[in-house]
């Protein structure tokens, strides 16, 4: 019996992608492995982050790295970086930014439900750009300039396909001439491999990319990537602080007048990441750095094959597959005809939850009578199980 069962829950077979509501990804042995041997002995912990970072830093071609709890954790403890810098008392004083720099320029084309772990710093969203027309975000250079003052802290930039929006090497050439950084959100921009180096190649100060997705490492794991003042500023804010000034590793800033202070259990501090998670990340994203996106691909599409095949024929519905020019990951797409197409795709999502096995499908356009099948986590066996159940389904 599986420790779930044992729980009494039952397990689901995900064909909808990485998604954290289903757990992530399936970690590969050799990371699993890893994970164990680090949880059977210590190390202290500011040394393993900073062998990570150097890790992180030879992937991404950044600066410095830094191993966070996900990619919300990474948005969060890079704001704090850009807030309080090396400034003791402002870490001391997050999330109240009262006299310090608590401001962070957003287009409005790119607000989104996840820039919550922004403003959880305690700053403010000062959105510039138009909604509508010419483009669902439209927004000048001019205004992104324009909304930087001696308030602004970061200007944040999540990778969005959002028509109208200024791209981000624009945005960083602006932010620079005054001065300011920039936050990317890449959490879920792998594959391509391309994307860990383009985004700091384009300018970026901060880039958090999720763990737990593509990159096949612990769920509750993530990279922040880039300058190597800011990360510093991350691990002060983010670090065990319970030391003494007299024997903690990082007494030559002190002697250098570079920190006031040792700072205590910063913002960060309930955002802690353990060693095991550290080495599972590392081992993983080695992994997945010396992969290829094509061989990716073409397992996935091999994958969906006899998903598609067992739907042919099947009236009432469109099957078809598609691949993002951005993002190498293959779909199938299962569009329900007729009236009410909308009430009759979450009615197949539900039933295919609570059948036996369960099912999770890609529901995202559910409301327009549209399934897909992610197969980035599917196994050969479950691959099958899926065409079985949904061909039952639809037939009716």
């Amino acid at each position: 019996m599986g420790v779930y069962e044992e729980l009494g829950l039952r397990t689901v077979i995900n064909a909808s992608g990485t998604l954290t509501r289903l757990g992530g990804s399936r970690m590969a042995p050799e990371v699993l492995a890893a994970m164990a041997d680090a949880a059977a002995s210590f190390v202290p912990i500011d040394d393993l982050q900073a062998r990570a970072g150097e890790i992180i830093a030879e992937v991404t071609g950044a600066e410095a790295g830094y191993v966070v709890t996900g990619a919300a954790a990474g948005l969060s403890l890079g704001v704090a970086a850009c807030v309080a810098g090396m400034d003791v008392a402002a870490m001391d004083g997050l999330p109240d930014t009262t006299g310090l720099k608590n401001e962070v320029v957003v287009q409005r084309g790119h607000r989104n439900a996840y820039d919550h772990a922004i403003r959880a710093v305690g700053v403010r969203m000062i959105e510039v750009g138009y909604l509508g027309y010419p483009g669902a975000g439209g927004t000048h250079p001019w205004q992104i300039a324009t909304a930087i003052g001696e308030r602004t802290a970061a200007i944040a930039c999540p990778i969005l396909d959002t028509p109208g929006t200024v791209p981000l090497p624009e945005v960083c050439q602006i932010a620079h001439e005054h001065g300011i950084p920039v936050i990317v959100d890449a959490a879920a921009e792998l594959p391509p491999r391309a994307n860990l180096r383009r985004f700091i190649a384009e300018g970026a100060d901060l880039v958090v990319f999720s763990g737990g997705k593509s990159i096949g490492g612990p769920q509750a794991s993530g990279i922040l990537a880039g300058r190597a003042d800011l990360i510093a500023s991350v691990a002060l804010q983010h670090q065990d602080m319970d030391v003494r000034p007299q024997t903690w590793s990082w007494r030559p800033l002190l002697d250098s007048g570079h920190l006031a202070g040792v700072p205590h259990q910063g913002f960060g501090r309930s955002m802690k990441v353990g060693r095991e998670e550290i080495v599972g990340l590392l081992t993983a994203l080695r992994r997945f750095a010396a992969g290829s996106d094509e061989e990716d691909l073409e397992r996935w599409q091999r994958r969906l094959e006899p998903i598609e095949q067992a739907l042919d024929g099947i009236p009432g519905i469109r099957v078809s597959r598609q691949v993002a020019a951005t993002k190498p990951v293959p779909s199938l797409r299962i569009a329900v005809d007729g009236e009410c197409a909308g009430r009759r795709a979450y009615d197949l999502v539900n039933r295919l939850l609570n059948g036996e096995p369960a099912i999770a499908v890609d529901q995202s356009h559910a409301e327009h009578g549209v399934l897909s099948i992610n197969p980035q986590g599917l196994t050969p066996d479950e691959a099958a199980t899926v065409a079985r159940r949904l061909r039952e389904e639809l037939r009716g």
